[in-house]
């Protein structure tokens, strides 16, 4: 049995969302040609499933986002953890891997680090921007942190928490230099006009808040600039009725192409990006886009949110190079014409264009690291000695 083991090892894997389905199974492809009778269990989506994956649960029963609707779960999650903390001590694993999804899947690490299992975390929580008093509870539960951008990397180390920067899948995914033409065609824009892609959020309370405000900002910058085209692209349809809602609410009707899904793609075709904070900054900033970042709280939430946050930038392109390379227009700097007169600065200015791309690309450059394998590597070094 040893001596199976050795050559079979058990990855215990635990996603709870999209993005986590998507690293998931890139890390067990990675990991399978190093070990061809691994045997990998847990939660996990359909993209892990693909690779030969074993999830005890439907992953969708751990995706839910708000307060109100987790509160709504808690007997199901709180059912749901116990099965799974249950099934692993009864069947431990060669190491337990939390991918994101931190409040779930931290504690289970815990308790299994507890236990005498060897345990990772992929994707750092924001630990390096607010609460940062989590990194105790996080030296607690991993034996290894497994992050996606080096300034990550260097947060941990100075707290003596074990850490492997890897890079980041998506810099591995995208091009070096976009096909923008292609991008226009595809969508069916006009090549030679300017276009402008307008993201404001995935979720409903997002879009709620900075459509409307964003529509203005292209409206404002429309009327300076006719031949701008606009494009929009929408997670789902209940983004794209909401959009188009917004759209028929504004006084002044604008000409814009809405898309279902695809904005990777209709970043790509953008001349300028106006987009709302997030993971859609790190996208427009490997398609070699000049951006505007925009975002409104509740004053709230703002206020509380602002005493928290320790990073000076909230923009990951401005994060990555320690310097405003975006503008960020948050909360009541957020207007039409702030936000307009960004993005036509940048539409017009080629000096400032050319020196983003360079910096930019720069930075995809220390990204493209061949994530998977750089994340199947530390995993390996980490159970070498049990396997």
């Amino acid at each position: 049995m040893i001596s199976e083991r050795r050559h079979a090892p058990v990855f215990g894997i635990v996603a709870g969302e999209a993005s986590g389905d998507i690293l998931g199974a890139g890390l067990i492809r990675s990991l399978r040609k190093r070990y061809p009778g691994a045997r990998f269990v847990g939660i996990g989506g359909d993209e892990m499933v693909a690779e030969g994956f074993h999830s005890l649960v439907p992953m969708e029963r751990l995706s839910v986002m708000g307060l109100v609707e987790v509160l709504g779960r808690l007997r199901e999650l709180f059912s749901i953890r116990a099965r799974l903390m249950a099934y692993l001590l009864s069947n431990p694993p060669d190491v337990v891997i939390g991918i994101d999804s931190p409040d779930f899947t931290l504690g289970v690490e815990r308790r299994c680090r507890d236990a005498g299992i060897l345990t990772a975390h992929y994707v750092s929580p924001s630990v390096w921007a607010w609460r940062q008093k989590r990194i105790f509870k996080i030296a607690k539960a991993v034996d290894l942190m497994l992050t996606l951008f080096p300034f990550e990397a260097r947060f941990y180390e100075e707290h003596k928490v074990p850490v492997s920067f890897v890079g980041h899948p998506l810099a591995d995914m995208i091009p070096m230099e976009p096909d923008t033409l292609a991008a226009r065609r595809n969508l069916g824009l006009d090549e030679q006009a300017p276009v402008l892609a307008i993201l404001p959020g995935s979720r409903g309370g997002e879009v709620e808040r900075l459509g409307g405000l964003f529509l203005e900002a292209a409206r404002w910058i429309q009327s300076r600039r006719p031949d701008l085209q606009l494009a929009i692209p929408c997670v789902n349809r209940e983004r794209e009725q909401q959009v188009r809602a917004l759209v028929e609410a504004l006084d002044v009707k604008l000409a814009v192409t809405i898309v279902r899904g695809r904005s990777r793609e209709v970043m790509a075709a953008a001349d300028v990006v106006l987009l709302a904070s997030g993971t859609a900054t790190l996208e427009a900033m490997l398609l070699k886009k000049p951006m505007v970042v925009g975002y409104r709280l509740s004053n709230l939430s703002f206020k509380i949110v602002s005493r928290m946050v320790k990073s000076p930038y909230v923009a990951l392109p401005n994060l990555l190079a320690k310097q405003p390379l975006v503008p960020e227009l948050l909360q009541d700097e957020a207007t039409p014409e702030a936000l307009g007169q960004a993005v036509l600065e940048r539409l017009e200015n080629t000096d400032e264009r050319e020196r983003l791309t360079l910096a930019f690309t720069e930075i995809h450059h220390s990204l493209r690291q061949n994530a998977d394998e750089q994340a199947a590597n530390a995993i390996a070094k980490l159970i070498g000695g049990k396997v």
